[in-house]
């Protein structure tokens, strides 16, 4: 049975050489094993991230009818998705009951209006603010913006990790097409239909997926590569990064993009047990362009797939 790693950031941030190939080979190594890492010392102040959870859960805590003011569109990830309304397990053509969750979704924020990136259209279509909590639009910019901080850093990790020079992505994910989304699990009432989840099973499309959750019963589970499904550890003040189907091609499959889902809560806690978690679905600039890496393919190993830009990826991901 497989096991995620927790990996302390703090020796690549520090700047020092030799704590940066350290981390860099602890994530590599993480990342051919399993596609899933917890990371400490990344740099996110506490109190953001407290003040990011409470001002979620008082949205989700309106009036349905106040929610539904902000559905998400069909032409856009924006917005409000209501209770039941998805099923992950559809993105890999499996059936099942629609999934115990809602959440609210934003793109990039405060894009310049003369960025030559707005061509991307929809990728940067504007955010749903809720005009009942002025609050939440600068807590949630704040949030976003941490996480492009962080998102960047990893990247740096990931480049050294594949072996190429730390700032090899710098340039592709500098006008990224990040989805974010607070996901609300609440308690379970009523019976609990055959094969429904929380989140269905499902694996993402984009580089990589920063989670920040708390240890409320019914959470995360990734199938290892012994075929079993592991539960993963909450580890205080941490986040919870995978790899995306894209990172997975980019690496020519040397890095995994792994299956994991979102379990109900065991019935003793069931009516009790609300969670949230925050998802910072990292997605490389629309334009930027996607080719196996170097670093990851020779005589024994050719390219198993072709050229794609991140924009095009994605929408064949959503298209299917």
């Amino acid at each position: 049975m497989g096991e995620i790693p927790v990996i302390d950031l703090g020796p690549y941030f520090s700047g020092g050489a030799e704590g940066k190939a350290k981390v860099a080979a602890a994530v590599d190594r993480a990342c051919t094993d399993i596609g899933f890492l917890i990371v400490t010392g990344h740099g996110v102040p506490a109190d953001l991230i407290q003040e990011m959870r409470a001002v979620s859960r008082r949205f989700f805590d309106l009036p349905m009818a106040a929610k539904m003011a902000y559905k998400m569109p069909d032409d856009r990830y924006r917005g409000y998705t209501a209770f039941g309304g998805e099923a992950l397990s559809y993105s890999l053509g499996d059936e099942s009951p629609p999934d115990l969750k809602e959440g609210f979704s934003i793109g990039p924020c405060d894009t310049p209006k003369d960025d030559y990136h707005l061509a991307g259209g929809n990728f940067f279509a504007e955010n749903m603010w809720p005009a009942e909590m002025p609050e939440l639009r600068p807590v949630w910019t704040r949030y976003y913006n941490a996480m492009e901080g962080l998102a960047t850093g990893l990247m740096r990790v990931f480049a050294l990790g594949l072996g190429m020079d730390e700032h090899f992505f710098d340039a592709k994910v500098d006008h990224h097409i990040t989805n974010f989304t607070a996901m609300h699990y609440p308690p379970v009432e009523g019976e609990v239909l055959p094969n429904q989840l929380r989140g269905g099973a499902h694996t993402d499309y984009g580089s990589l997926t920063i989670v920040q959750r708390d240890d409320s019963p019914g959470g995360l589970q990734v199938l290892d590569k012994s075929g079993a499904w592991i539960d993963a550890p909450y580890v205080p003040d941490s986040f919870v990064i995978n790899l995306g189907d894209l990172m997975a091609e980019w690496t020519n499959d040397r890095w995994v993009s792994t299956l994991h889902r979102v379990v109900p809560p065991p019935p003793e806690a069931a009516s009790t047990a609300d969670r949230l978690s925050l998802l910072f679905f990292h997605q490389p600039n629309y334009d930027a362009r996607i080719e196996v890496l170097p670093t990851c393919t020779g005589p024994d190993s050719p390219p198993k797939y072709g050229n794609t830009t991140s924009g095009e990826h994605v929408l064949e991901k959503i298209r299917r």
